[in-house]
């Protein structure tokens, strides 16, 4: 088993219903704004700090989306990690990484301060999301975009974004005490 890294990410919209996206260093992949909790850092907190970092963007949480388990080395399975050499540059194999996505909405007409780090933020209209998204990424926002919360994905490089309908026992309508958010 490889070491476990836990992150969070968020589902952004703005009041137009755009998704805010990250495209990061020089590579054209997008994902969800986000980044690593810190120690003794509540996952909620670590959300918003992250995406105000990487972003500009102040925004407010609504709810959880799910929780995505990426496994190490890309999605191999285990036994196809045991005896594999660590990629270039690495000490080791790359680690699990459990992360917390949240559905989040924009607070103000603006980013509040100026992105630092490698995001290069971008909105986009959910019916024009772009190609080249995380794994992660993909199957979060197909989730967040049809309402699911509740969520608990393995996602994996080459892995189908979920479908129509919802996994049994997880929720696709908001619960009755909370009013939808678009």
């Amino acid at each position: 088993m490889s070491a476990l890294t836990w992150a969070v990410a968020a589902v952004v919209t703005d009041d137009a219903g755009r998704v805010l996206l990250c495209r990061q260093g020089r590579g054209e992949r997008h994902g969800l704004p986000g980044g690593r909790l810190r120690p003794a850092e509540s996952p909620v907190h670590a959300v918003t700090r992250d995406i105000r970092a990487e972003t500009g963007w102040e925004v407010e949480v609504v709810d959880l989306v799910g929780l995505y388990h990426l496994a190490g080395r890309h999605g191999a399975s285990p036994a196809a990690r045991v005896g594999s050499a660590p990629a270039a540059g690495r000490a080791g194999p790359l680690p699990d990484v459990l992360v917390h996505v949240f559905r989040a909405r924009t607070r103000g007409s603006g980013p509040a301060g100026d992105p630092v780090g490698g995001c290069r933020p971008s909105w986009h209209h959910p019916s024009a999301l772009p190609e080249a998204l995380t794994p992660t990424t993909r199957a979060a926002l197909t989730d967040a975009l049809a309402g699911r919360s509740g969520v608990l994905r393995d996602t994996a490089p080459g892995t189908p974004a979920p479908t129509a309908g919802h996994p049994p026992g997880q929720r696709s309508t908001p619960p009755a005490d909370r009013a939808p958010h678009h």
